[in-house]
């Protein structure tokens, strides 16, 4: 005779009861989330450190558009030159306000119509959204240095970015320095 088996199936789990704080008409509590290092394995620390690499991993890096004062490069560059000159930080305005010498004049109608670097002693003059792209050749007392514009540096004056000064290098000791070098051969 075959003999039957009988195989019991468990029942299935009932869902979990949501507590109640024990007053009438009060809401239940929501099942809480697993901690990260629950979720991931490992202590929280780590845990975090790799939900950060793998969050880096998943938004690619977008360059920020540049903006002035909360115009894009292509609204500054169709702006008459009255209407940037109200953008500027104070000391530029003034500048720009109280009229160009001769020299500068000269030199801004050099940079609008010159295509390679223009070369000038003229430290004082500010930087323009018309500048941006253009090469200048900057005199700091001993050479020109050439300085490419980059919108970052619109309301900045020129001899900014043109150092007058070297930074000071020191070598080793010298004889005399110390009792110990006093007795060493110059050779």
């Amino acid at each position: 005779m075959a003999e039957t088996v009988k195989v019991e199936t468990p029942e299935p789990a009932a869902a979990p009861v949501a507590k109640t704080t024990g007053a009438a008409g009060a809401k239940p509590e929501k099942a809480k989330k697993p901690k990260p290092s629950a979720r991931h394995g490992g202590s929280a620390k780590a845990s975090r450190r790799r939900m950060r690499k793998k969050k880096s991993q998943i938004q690619a890096r977008r360059k920020k558009e540049f903006t002035y004062r909360g115009y894009t490069m292509e609204e500054l560059l169709k702006m008459p030159l009255a209407d940037i000159i109200e953008l500027l930080p104070a000391r530029a305005r003034r500048s720009f306000i109280r009229g160009l010498n001769p020299e500068q004049d000269a030199f801004l109608a050099r940079m609008r119509t010159s295509d390679e670097p223009v070369r000038t002693h003229r430290r004082e003059i500010y930087v323009l959204p018309e500048f941006v792209g253009k090469t200048v050749m900057i005199h700091n007392g001993k050479e020109f240095q050439p300085v490419e514009i980059k919108p970052e540096m619109i309301g900045h004056s020129l001899g900014e970015f043109a150092l007058t000064r070297k930074g000071v290098r020191h070598s080793g000791l010298g004889v005399g320095a110390t009792r110990s070098s006093k007795f060493m051969p110059l050779k």
